[in-house]
């Protein structure tokens, strides 16, 4: 191991490593350590020296290693007490990712030398284990700071006309035809121009990346042979995981965002920061738990254990200045460093929790708020995590967009048949109940049918059960509470009259998504019939069962167009894009309401009509309205107001359409029925319109 190197005084800060121009500076946060020393390796991670940092000011050590360039290796040895029922967990035999490295040398493979304690001693996490892990372990890679971003379009999608994609990075190009093997599954595979291509055309304006940052596949996983794929397991906060960099270079990242950017689509990171890829007391010693496990983890009351409101075997403990610096900075970097335009934060009732309660003012939230980087970013919240008094929908502050799994259960259960209409409505109207009563907007949820989380479209209208077989938990796993219909057969089938109800329904849902006040969000492949096989839980499933099957595009035309169609129906009227609520009252002096709901006998609904057992169906007109205009501020009215028939039951129902002036028409332009569900037509006011069982129909009339 090399010597004569050493460390001169440096700076507390940044954290990291920091190139400028003449060396690096390294500054590690410890609050409990008593010595940390940097370990330096060569291109073929051979460990090469260890020198302590010199200093130690605000609990923050550090140094800085004169002529050192990017491309350096690293990671760290901390020292303290191991004393896990006190909290601590130090042990300078496994090596130390730092929290703020922008690059790793490669991905984490699971090993037992990860454990910071002996796996063969009775003793479990009170041993100590003294072997070396380095050598499994991936080391941080100093990057250069500057970045030229010249040639990136700065995107500002307003929420209102905002429509997210989401979508898992590897998975989505690995069984993609043009792209070639070298990039599949890569930041460089969807960047190709004709995955760009697909999802522009489509016509979304923001694709949502689940995880991207390093993240750890567990013992469970790796012992049944199988890897963590959906990534909600992060070891680091600033890089990008290995796996997704074809070159093992961070730029390749920034060139993929620029290829969205220059389609005109934002990019959204899916971002953890409830807990970490260390688990439980018996989880691995990778980053946080050996530099300070009592700082950067909430403990319980017995230090040796976890409070755990994540169900992943531990929480970041938000309440620590420096853990929040470390949230704040992440998010700033990504922002100013990475050009990414969002952020969706997973379980994120965890962020906010202040002596262990939700909080709307935690803190991290008031610092999120007022940041000057983050004010320009979209911020998506999981309303809930799996702690005490957990769900917490609509509890969010301002500027706030949250997913509304309330949709997706009502709309899931009205098309199956067991939810009242009155359901259905809420949904399609934006969901006042959830969110008007603290005087946010309908932008305020996130609608979706679909999720990575759950059935997939396709699965959706085919399985009544989960079969998560291939996860090889006896089918424990994931939720049984999907409120699906397999339409008759469960799994796949060549009835045709299945088959046929089956894509209905796939238009319903999707419609009705499409066609709702709020912000949108379509799972990736569902456009093109994509199926898990019926597993609703694939988090493990980095495999065909995983990944999206491009074969399947030629055989769905008809529904991708007609995904593209609903979509492209959307941007150009922004009746179904309102950016204030509904309020049931005349739009202007023609006395007309912004929105009426409709019982089949053309009449508006009485309490008697909403509480009608067995009804199944409803309409909805809504009226002419105006847009803002973001860039002159100044309002376009959209000359045409639009009629919604929803039937989910079983018969087809004789819907009177609403009187029109005598020289107008009803144009009749969706009909989920169809088989392409685009019909051509156009009915009188007070006509009779025949709305066939389990369908959605759209009109336009002209003011």
């Amino acid at each position: 191991m090399a010597t004569g190197l050493t460390l001169k005084e440096g700076r507390p800060f940044p954290l990291g490593s920091t190139f400028d121009g003449q060396g690096v500076n390294f500054a590690l946060f410890s609050a409990n350590a008593v010595k940390v020393e940097l370990c330096l390796f060569d291109e073929k991670e051979r460990e090469r020296a260890r020198i302590a940092l010199p200093e130690c000011s605000d609990e923050v050590w550090f140094g800085y290693l004169p002529v050192a360039k990017p491309g350096l290796f690293y990671g760290y040895r901390v020292y303290g007490p191991y004393d896990p029922t006190n909290g601590h967990r130090f042990n300078p035999n496994k090596l130390l990712i730092d929290p703020y490295a922008r690059e790793l040398s490669r991905p984490l493979e699971w090993s037992p030398l990860h454990c910071g304690y002996d796996p063969d001693d009775f003793r479990a996490d009170l041993s100590f284990d003294m072997r070396d892990d380095a050598a499994v372990v991936p080391k941080g890679r100093v990057v250069d700071p500057h970045v030229d971003w010249s040639g990136d379009k700065a995107l500002r999608t307003p929420r209102s006309h905002s429509v997210i994609y989401e979508l898992n990075l590897r998975g989505y190009t690995m069984r993609h035809p043009a792209v070639p093997k070298t990039l599949r599954g890569t930041c460089g595979g969807l960047a190709h121009p004709e995955v760009v291509r697909h999802v522009r055309e489509l016509g979304v304006t923001a694709v949502e990346l689940m995880p991207v940052q390093p993240f750890n596949t567990t013992w469970a996983l790796a012992r049944n042979g199988l890897k963590e794929f959906w990534g909600y397991n992060s070891i680091n906060f600033f890089a990008v995981e290995p796996r997704y960099l074809s070159r093992g270079n961070i730029d390749e990242f920034r060139q993929m965002v620029c290829a969205y950017h220059d389609a005109g689509i934002e990019v959204i990171l899916d971002v953890v920061f409830n807990h970490t890829g260390e688990g439980d007391a018996l989880g691995p010693t990778l980053s946080f738990r050996g530099i300070d496990n009592a700082s950067y983890y909430c403990l319980a009351e017995n230090k040796r254990r976890y409070r755990d409101m994540t169900g992943c075997g531990n929480t970041l403990n938000l309440s620590h200045p420096r853990v929040q610096q470390m949230v704040m900075d992440s998010l700033r970097y990504w922002v100013e460093q990475m050009h990414v335009d969002g952020f969706r934060f997973d379980l994120a009732v965890s962020l906010a929790r202040v002596e262990h309660k939700f909080s709307p003012e935690a803190p991290l939230f008031d610092c999120i708020l007022q940041d000057p980087v983050l004010v320009k970013t979209k911020l998506i919240a999981e309303p809930w995590d799996l702690g005490p008094d957990g769900y917490r929908l609509g509890g969010f502050p301002p500027r706030w967009s949250e997913w509304n799994d309330r949709f997706r259960n009502d709309v899931r259960r009205f098309w199956r048949g067991d939810a009242p209409v009155g359901d259905l409505s809420l949904r399609l109207a934006g969901s006042n109940d959830v969110f008007g009563h603290v005087k946010r907007r309908p932008t305020a949820g996130v609608n979706f049918v679909t999720a990575h989380d759950g059935f997939t479209l396709e699965d959706l209208v085919g399985h009544n059960v989960k079969h998560n077989e291939a996860n090889k938990e006896l089918n424990r796993d994931g939720s049984d509470d999907n409120y699906s219909w397999n339409c008759g057969i469960e799994g796949p089938t060549d009835h045709p009259a299945v088959q046929s109800l089956r894509e209905r329904q796939k238009r319903n849902f999707l419609a009705t998504l499409l066609l709702s006040q709020g912000i949108p969000m379509l799972l990736a492949g569902d456009e093109m019939g994509r199926t898990q096989r019926g597993n609703n839980n694939a988090y493990c499933q980095d495999s065909e069962i995983g990944w999206v099957d491009w074969s399947k595009l030629d055989e769905n035309r008809e529904l991708l167009a007609f995904v593209q169609m609903l979509l492209k129906l959307r941007a150009e009227h922004p009746v179904f894009r309102r950016s204030s609520f509904f309020l049931g009252d005349p739009t202007d002096e023609s006395d007309v309401k912004d929105i009426v709901w409709l019982s089949p006998e053309g009449r508006e609904m009485t309490g008697e009509d909403w509480n009608r057992p067995g009804n199944h169906c409803i309409g909805v007109r809504y009226a002419a309205t105006a847009e803002m205009d973001v860039n002159t501020y100044t309002r376009h009215l959209d000359p045409h107001s639009f009629l919604l028939l929803a039937n989910a039951g079983p018969a087809t129902v004789e819907f009177v359409l609403p009187g029109v002036p005598v020289d107008r028409k009803w144009n009749w332009i969706v009909d989920t029925s169809a088989a392409d569900g685009v019909p051509t037509g156009s009915f009188a006011g007070r006509a009779t319109f025949p709305l066939r069982a389990h369908s959605l129909a759209l009109f336009v009339g002209e003011v």
